[in-house]
């Protein structure tokens, strides 16, 4: 279990000794350095890769010195020692980056027509024989072959794409193929064990119901067509990853556990937007839509727009809020009993954010709202304590 203590304190109450807090310090500074090392070795070696190939510009250039950097790599690899090993990483990666990247945006751009066709399999034989080869012992470092790994998923999720919108495939084939796409990313993030690629499975789980992410100029907002339903998605999934994380060890629970905090955090994000404006349950699912959605002019779309409405369920954004709070009253002590750190820290931020966005959005004129809302705390703060007191007897 990750805990955070503080061993000046815990020396002086004579929980741990000198030595012991001395030695708990440098690991957690060397678990720091560590992925600040790594943090820039993957910068450094994109950054090169995509520099590399746009710099060139030349599909002969960028397969030659590709197949150059991949070879010295993988030399300095077999022949250098320990002090090398990083370069000779960063050479096979950008070499492989080279070769694999190169070919996919060749293939977009000149021959587009059939890139979904020839990305999808290659992609796919490229990551099939780098699990085959994990799961039988590396031929090189596990770093290389598990990034080599996400080259091909990525090359083959791509051509899965680009055939989806040639085709112009929509709902539902498309959702099934968004579910796809989160079981591929989430199973790769799995097996070379780095939860940062377990948690962009996150992304095209929430798309399934449109929610996402836009940018304009001097903004970048977050829309969510479908609040209501999407946090009831969240919710399961939260529910089954924590279900889940008790039960497996602590290798696969910690990847469990990532995706169950996204998706607290997609739907507490889908509860603000609740909050501001309430929400029409069902209207881009099983109802009119949206206006691109087939409707020959805005009016015909605003008359089954309207008549759906009528019938439709309609949560109020002031009903949003109220739950909204007590979701997340109920959440954040329920974390800190479980020493669930993720979903406490996550759970006080959309605190704050909700305190916030009502402060100014709903109550910045109305006193007796902070008069009500301050004394009502008191209590639920007090009830909260000694609700933990009574947990921690039952406990002993």
């Amino acid at each position: 279990m990750h805990a955070i203590a503080d061993t000046t304190a815990l020396v002086e109450e004579g929980v741990l000794t000198p030595d012991q807090a001395r030695r708990i310090e440098a690991r957690s500074r060397e678990v720091m350095v560590q992925l600040a090392v790594n943090a820039i070795l993957c910068f450094g070696i994109i950054a090169a890769t995509a520099g590399f190939i746009f710099w060139l510009a030349d599909p002969l250039a960028v397969a030659l010195t590709g197949l150059l950097m991949l070879g010295g790599g993988l030399v300095v690899l077999a022949r250098g020692g320990a002090m090398l090993r990083m370069f000779g990483n960063s050479a096979t990666l950008i070499g492989a980056g080279m070769l694999l990247g190169g070919a996919a945006i060749e293939l977009a751009d000149k021959y587009e027509a059939i890139a979904g066709w020839v990305m999808l399999p290659a992609g796919a034989l490229v990551t099939g024989i780098c699990v085959w080869r994990w799961r039988q012992g590396a031929w090189s470092t596990e770093f290389v072959l598990g990034a080599v790994l996400l080259m091909g998923l990525a090359m083959h999720l791509a051509g899965v794409e680009l055939l989806l919108q040639q085709h112009e495939i929509g709902s539902p084939l498309r959702n099934l193929v968004l579910l796809y796409y989160t079981a591929a990313i989430a199973l790769a993030g799995w097996l070379i064990d780095v939860r940062f690629v377990t948690a962009l499975a996150i992304a095209p789980f929430a798309q399934m119901l449109e929610t996402g992410t836009s940018y304009f100029h001097a903004a970048y907002v977050f829309y969510s067509p479908e609040s209501t339903l999407t946090i009831l998605q969240m919710a399961a999934l939260i529910g089954l990853c924590i279900w889940g994380a008790a039960r497996l060890a602590e290798r696969d629970a910690r990847h469990l556990r990532i995706l169950a905090i996204l998706g607290f955090v997609i739907a507490n994000l889908c509860a603000l937007v609740g909050s501001l404006w309430g929400d029409v349950v069902g209207e881009t699912v099983w109802g009119p839509g949206r206006f691109r959605d087939g409707y020959a002019d805005w009016e015909s779309y605003a008359a089954a727009r309207d008549a759906f409405r009528d019938s439709a369920l309609f949560i109020s954004e002031g009903v949003y809020s109220v739950l909204w709070a007590a979701v997340l009253a109920a959440v954040i002590f329920w974390a800190a009993q479980r020493h669930q750190r993720g979903l406490f820290n996550a759970g006080m931020t959309f605190a704050a954010i909700h305190a916030y966005t009502q402060m100014f959005e709903s109550f910045a004129d109305e006193p007796l709202a902070y008069v009500i809302g301050g004394l009502a705390a008191i209590p639920l703060a007090w009830g909260l304590w000694r609700l933990n007191l009574w947990m921690a007897a039952k406990q002993t």
